[in-house]
Order: structure tokens, then C-alpha cells, then sequence
């Protein structure tokens, strides 16, 4: 580089990605041929074979920003995996409570109601992480499992691209439906 140019986005992202994929041998024996980066200050996911981004989805994280205490509301920071994977082969905007279908399908007129549209609503796929870092989103009062911190579908497909979530990463339902058709339980997932 010369002179005085800024590197570009594209490339600040590239070094991010590079860096983090180096960094989760620690976690894996061999490298992860496919892992998850979700960056918090782009709003986007992106799906990642070694270090070249495959696909890539705008979500909607944490209000609050990147915090990985119990009820702070805050998007745990650091290394996940995806471990399970709820969801296949149901409609597009089932409606989940306690990782089970309900049987109910949401429509985007819910939203017209002020009460439904104020509920976060966990919709057509989920994702279950589980963290992978002793005092960062693992152990007693940060554990992203026990904060139920997901990756699913949503009702606020309005928001997208914006941090408002409780902690979960949103996407849109298609989206997640396409993710989570390419991902595997077992698949490492970067937060930052």
C-alpha cells in the first residue's frame, strides 16, 4: 500500500477472517473446512470455507452490544459451536417456543397488532450455540448455552441489519432456512 489510502473494508474484513480462522486451530484438530462469523458492527453473517466467504446475510444482534453476562441482554462474544440444529423440513415462519414447534405459522399481518409485533418470536429454523471459551461465553453466569442464545428466524424481518435483538442472532427466515440447509451440529461459529 502507498501513500496515505485506507485499506478498504473488504480487505479490513479479509484480515479479520484470516485471523480468526488461524485462530480456531486451537479448537479443532484440523482446521474447520467450514465455520460461521457473525460481526456485530457490519450486522452480518457470513459463511466461511477456510478462509474465503462463501455466502453472506444481514442480522440483527444484541441492543445492548457484546456482552457475554446472564441476563445482561448483550450478544456473547468469542467461540461457539453449532450444537443442535432444530427446525428441518418445517414451514417457513413456524413459530417455536421452548426449541418445539407450536404449530402455529406467523404472518407478516401479526405484526399490525402492537402486542405480537413487541414479541420476539423464534421462527423456522434454530441454531443452539454452545460456547466454546472458559470465562468468556463458558461457565457459571456467561454460559451461551445456558443464556439460550440462538441463531434463528424472526418476526422483526423489518430490522434486519439493525442491533436489536436479546442476545440471539436474527436473520430473515429464508435466510436461516438456506443456513441452516448448509451447516452441520459440530460447525464452529466466531462472534465479534
Amino acid at each position: 500500500m502507498t501513500g496515505n489510502k485506507r485499506p478498504s473494508k473488504d480487505l479490513d474484513l479479509a484480515s479479520v477472517i484470516d485471523a480468526t480462522f488461524d485462530s480456531l486451530r486451537t479448537y479443532t484438530l484440523n482446521p474447520p473446512a467450514r465455520w460461521l462469523f457473525v460481526h456485530t458492527a457490519e450486522q452480518r453473517l457470513f459463511l466461511v470455507r477456510e478462509s474465503t466467504i462463501l455466502d453472506q446475510w444481514p442480522v440483527s444482534t444484541s441492543a445492548v452490544g457484546l456482552d457475554n453476562r446472564e441476563n445482561s441482554g448483550g450478544t456473547p462474544p468469542g467461540v461457539h459451536r453449532v450444537a443442535r440444529k432444530i427446525g428441518a423440513g418445517a414451514q417457513t415462519g413456524t413459530v417455536f417456543e421452548s426449541r418445539e414447534p407450536t404449530g402455529k405459522i406467523w404472518l407478516p399481518s401479526w405484526n399490525d397488532d402492537p402486542l405480537l409485533q413487541q414479541r420476539d418470536f423464534i421462527l423456522s429454523r434454530i441454531l443452539i450455540l454452545d460456547g466454546l471459551e472458559p470465562g468468556v461465553n463458558q461457565g457459571k453466569g456467561i454460559d451461551s448455552r445456558q443464556r439460550y442464545i440462538y441463531v434463528h428466524g424472526t418476526n422483526r424481518e423489518d430490522l434486519i441489519g439493525q442491533p436489536v435483538s436479546g442476545g440471539c442472532v436474527r436473520m430473515e427466515n429464508q435466510n436461516i432456512i438456506n443456513l441452516f440447509d448448509q451447516v452441520e451440529e459440530g460447525d464452529l461459529l466466531v462472534i465479534v
